[in-house]
């Protein structure tokens, strides 16, 4: 043998060093290791664990199932009972419902006397025999009149009320008769055929519906009410009051039902014989049980009942209660003078109460008798089955074991790495033959995990990636099928990113997503065999987590194997565990490559989202130039005809376009909104148009005081008084005027400039220091004005010194003989950093901006080259700062900031310039300016091209492409996409 083989086969010393098998110095194991058993043992052992593993888990399985089963058959027949309940709930309350809604439309509520009232009795008569549940029916005046009907059905009541033998009804009145001025009090007994039995005068009895929360809350909301479950005065029944204005609003109908039977109702639907039901309100007050005679108890003063709670009802199970809240959920268990039962809340499903529950307490031990009993056969049936299997796997290992010196000869030659493929003869025996067909495979499953670690360093792309490795893996572990699921972002769920099966029709075993649940727990309950019509064995399924160097979930790797394949063993899953580590690693390692792309992406986003944002006028424009520009050249990519016919863009390309136009803009963030902005030429932080209103307000309070000094020293009154009116409408005029000017527009004539100079002449008194107030940069700017003694004479618009910002050492260097200027940047610097003279603003000939407020907002596109020069990019990435700054040069290089001619312009630099001209043009965000129509904006940009301002094969292709359409359909108002002559566009162009 090799003497290095030898050596790596020696045994190894704890302290790492080697030793011969024949050192003396060696301590031979304990007995305990060398013994040994026979292999018929071994199996047989086996065996019967395996058997009184699996009764175990059936007995347990089998207990659980049936436990739960009858559990939630029990929540099942819970929830029935609850909608059995809440449906004689309604039973109860619409019969007395459609009775009040009809009273509401009767005769009696315009009554005016007692007689007229009674000859609507035998109405009242016939509601309550028609239903049982009416305790009485009443109706109350909105002079405080009130006539009230009681059935007297049984004697005890009877007698209460002091009625005749015979009496059936008695008629309860508070009305106006004849020789008495207030309410009289009257009770009329009558019997069965509306005989009056007995009329009396009751002056004890003195009630007011007015004031009652029947009558009021009725009268109040205009609408029938039904209060909450309460204990009748007069019959000591459980019941409900429904009232109901009448149709005048002048009455108000009540009816008292009772609920006396809900209780035995519910004595009819236990569940078991000691189940116990109670309808509870918020306040734990029993509103029914089928023992009615618990639920009432004597009130304080001993003269009326009240509704007892749980704790009083006396039934232990439900006192029990008090240490759970009623919100409906799952059964809950507790236990009762050491008895278990289960608990269930239900809320009463009724559209008219809120906050009605009902409680159900069932003993389990009732619930799980027969349950208890099955479990006790199952058992003695696993004690059977299991003294069979001990005499099979006896018989089974002796068999078996015949054939394992085979087994170990091969073995051995696969422990010293031969892993030659020499030509077996094939044994009768299933073991030797299937580890000499493995042994067959393995030359081949070198190579296929060669072509792995090849898939995993060579292929970028992580998808197609994962579908190379996921087929080399499946067909070297032998397994029918596999895929790969990736963590989605904030973990919602898994994705598959690859599948591959031997047989297609099994690709739907692989959904496209899969709970987190799957990653949280190797085991799924669709885990272990399954059989396949078309299959003559079952398969099973390994699922083996991918997790990054730190732990944190990245996936899930799933193969699907026959059972009857040596994968179906733990060190399958060991072996694949391991070797998914190196997939977890390249998945890693694309995915922080692929996270730091999607954050510079947001960053960029985030960037554009941010310079929208700061200006509410300009919000989208870096959003909707880039979405154009991207389109426009995907157009010009998929063309097969035409200028652009080999336009063709790798990804990398498209990437770097996508970053130009997105941050083609970024500049802006150094920009002032306020000239941004700037809507009114005068506006600076605000509208300084506001001071001069004030200027000309003191103008005409100066021809006020004028008027009345030289009116007090007599001069003419009425040449005063028109001078006067003459100077007011001087000022009114000069002003309207001033205003506007401010306004931009399209053209201002010389003679309007020459208008406001004369306006500026114009003197007025200052009274107030200037120089108090200010901030540190104005003063700065009058340190060289000399301070005028107040009060000084000013004119009315001027260009102040102060009004003039010089640059100083914030001078942009953007002329070409800068030194440094290294970005190539040739622009004409204004004299001034800022120019806020009133006569200079409001002399703008077009627009609002002054040319310091227009270098101001050209110097983006500077600064947008100067940010983005200062990035690493990438090589693949290095003409994003040209992309995105030349978006304002022109073909006649009178564009900026370099003033670029023709040659020195990209394709994508041309795409960009269209782009954000088209945008600015149709944009209805600007403050200075109105949206134009499609074909007002494709006619000037024609003009543009015509002038050489933009490329004429890049705008016709825009033209005829139909991009412009589709923008104008996502982003354009129905006012702006008028009809649009494409041909004679294109036909302009030459």
């Amino acid at each position: 043998m090799d003497p290095l083989r030898e050596s790596l086969h020696e045994p190894v010393r704890p302290d790492g060093t080697r030793s011969g098998l024949s050192d003396p110095d060696v301590a031979k194991p304990p007995w305990w290791r060398r013994l040994t058993v026979p292999f018929e043992v071994v199996i047989a052992s086996v065996v019967v664990a395996a058997m009184v593993l699996l009764a175990g888990l059936l007995v347990y399985q089998v207990g659980t199932s049936a436990r739960q089963a009858i559990i939630t058959a029990s929540d099942d027949s819970a929830q029935h009972i609850s909608q059995l309940i809440s449906d004689r709930v309604q039973h109860i309350v619409d019969p007395a419902d459609a009775t009040l809604r009809q009273l509401a439309f009767d005769p009696i509520a315009v009554a005016t006397s007692l007689q007229a009232r009674l000859r609507r009795l035998p109405v009242f008569v016939r509601l309550l025999e028609q239903n049982p549940l009416l305790s009485a029916v009443y109706i109350g005046y909105s002079d405080g009149q009130f006539l009230l009907v009681r059935p007297l059905r049984d004697a005890a009541f009877r007698a209460r009320m002091e009625a005749p033998a015979e009496a059936a009804f008695l008629v309860q009145s508070m009305a106006r008769e004849r020789g008495t001025t207030g309410l009289t009090g009257r009770w009329n007994y009558y019997d069965a055929q509306l005989g009056l039995l007995r009329s009396s005068v009751r002056p004890d009895y003195r009630f007011d519906p007015r004031p009652r929360p029947w009558y009021a809350e009725a009268a109040e909301k205009k609408t029938q009410i039904l209060t909450a479950p309460y204990v009748f005065f007069t019959t000591q029944e459980v019941g409900i009051t429904l009232s109901q204005p009448s149709v005048d609003g002048r009455a108000v109908i009540g009816l008292d039902v009772a609920l006396t039977d809900l209780g035995h109702e519910i004595g009819e639907l236990r569940l078991v014989p000691r189940t116990e039901i109670a309808v509870v309100d918020q306040d734990r007050r029993v509103l029914a049980y089928p023992d009615m005679s618990r639920m009432l108890v004597r009130d304080g003063d001993e003269t009326s009942l009240k509704l007892r709670t749980l704790d009083d009802l006396g039934v232990p199970s439900l006192q029990a209660l008090h240490v759970f809240d009623l919100k409906e959920g799952p059964s809950r268990r507790f236990v009762v003078g050491g008895e278990e039962w289960l608990f269930k809340v239900m809320s009463l499903k009724s559209q008219r109460w809120e906050g009605l529950h009902i409680l159900m307490a069932i003993p389990s031990r009732e619930l799980l008798a027969d349950v208890n009993e099955n479990l006790r056969r199952q058992v003695w049936l696993s004690l059977a089955l299991i003294a069979l299997m001990l005499v099979f796997g006896w018989l089974a290992g002796r068999r078996v074991g015949r054939s394992l010196s085979g087994l170990a000869l091969q073995a051995q030659a696969l422990a010293r790495f031969d892993f030659r493929r020499p030509k077996l003869r094939v044994s009768p025996v299933r073991e030797v033959r299937a580890l000499g067909q493995v042994m067959d495979r393995m030359s081949d499953t070198i190579q296929e995990f060669l072509h792995i670690t090849h898939h995993i360093s060579a292929e970028s792309r992580l998808d197609v990636m994962l579908s190379s490795v996921l087929y080399e893996l499946v067909r070297a572990t032998n397994c029918t099928g596999g895929a790969v699921y990736l963590v989605e972002a904030q973990r919602a769920g898994l994705a598959r990113t690859a599948r591959y099966c031997e047989d297609p029709d099994q690709q739907l075993r692989y959904p496209e997503h899969l709970p987190m649940a799957f990653f949280i727990n190797h085991a799924d309950p669709q885990d272990g065999d399954h059989a396949d019509d078309h299959l003559a064995k079952p398969q099973r399924v390994l699922r083996v987590q991918l997790r990054t160097r730190d732990g944190q979930p990245l996936g899930l790797l799933v193969l699907r194997y026959r059972a009857n394949q040596q994968q179906d063993d733990v060190h399958f899953r060991a072996f694949v565990e391991k070797l998914s580590g190196t997939l977890s690693v390249a998945i890693e390692t694309r995915s922080l490559i692929e996270g730091q792309k999607k954050l510079f992406d947001a960053v960029i986003r985030l960037v554009a989202d941010a310079i929208d944002a700061k200006s509410p006028y300009t919000g989208g424009h870096c959003e909707r130039v880039p979405q154009l520009a991207e389109s426009l050249m995907q157009r010009m990519c998929d063309a097969r005809e035409g200028p652009f016919a080999q336009v063709t863009m790798t990804d990398a390309e498209r990437y770097e376009f996508r970053l130009g136009a997105w941050l083609h803009d970024c500049g802006k963030v150094t920009s002032p909104e306020h000239i941004i902005d700037k809507a009114t030429k005068l506006e600076a932080l605000y509208n300084r148009i506001h001071e001069i209103r004030m200027r000309f307000e003191v103008l005409w309070r100066d021809a006020e005081l004028d008027y009345w000094k030289q009116h007090v020293a007599g001069v003419d009154p009425e040449r005063l008084h028109n001078e006067l009116l003459q100077r007011r409408e001087r000022l009114q005029d000069d002003f309207a005027f001033v205003a506007r000017s401010n306004v931009g527009g399209e053209f201002m004539a010389e003679a309007d400039v020459e208008r406001l100079a004369t306006i500026g002449q114009q003197v007025w008194q200052r009274h107030f220091d200037d120089r108090i107030g200010l901030s540190q940069a104005e003063m700065g700017r009058l340190v060289s004005v000399p301070a005028r003694s107040l009060p000084a004479n000013e004119p009315l618009l001027s260009d102040r010194p102060e009004h003039m910002v010089p640059w100083g050492a914030r001078k942009p260097p953007v002329e070409a003989d800068n030194p440094a200027n290294r970005w190539g940047f040739d622009m004409v610097l204004p004299p001034y950093e800022a120019h806020l003279g009133e006569l200079h603003n409001l002399s703008i000939r077009r627009g609002t901006l002054t040319a310091e407020d227009r270098f101001k907002i050209n110097d983006h596109i500077v600064q947008t080259i100067v940010m983005l020069s200062g990035l690493p990019f990438p090589p693949q990435l290095a003409r994003v700062p040209a992309i995105a700054g030349s978006h304002h040069e022109k073909l006649d290089g009178t564009g900026y900031p370099r003033r670029l001619k023709e040659a020195d312009l990209t394709l994508a630099d041309r795409v960009m310039t269209l782009a954000d001209i088209f945008e600015a043009l149709t944009a209805a965000d600007r403050p200075y300016k109105s949206p134009k129509t499609l074909s007002e904006s494709l006619n000037i940009m024609s003009h543009m091209v015509r002038e050489r301002h933009m490329d004429a094969d890049v705008f016709r292709f825009f033209l005829t492409s139909g991009v412009w359409r589709d923008y104008a359909e996502r982003f354009l108002t129905p006012a702006q996409r008028d009809a649009v002559d494409v041909d004679a566009l294109v036909a302009s162009l030459g």
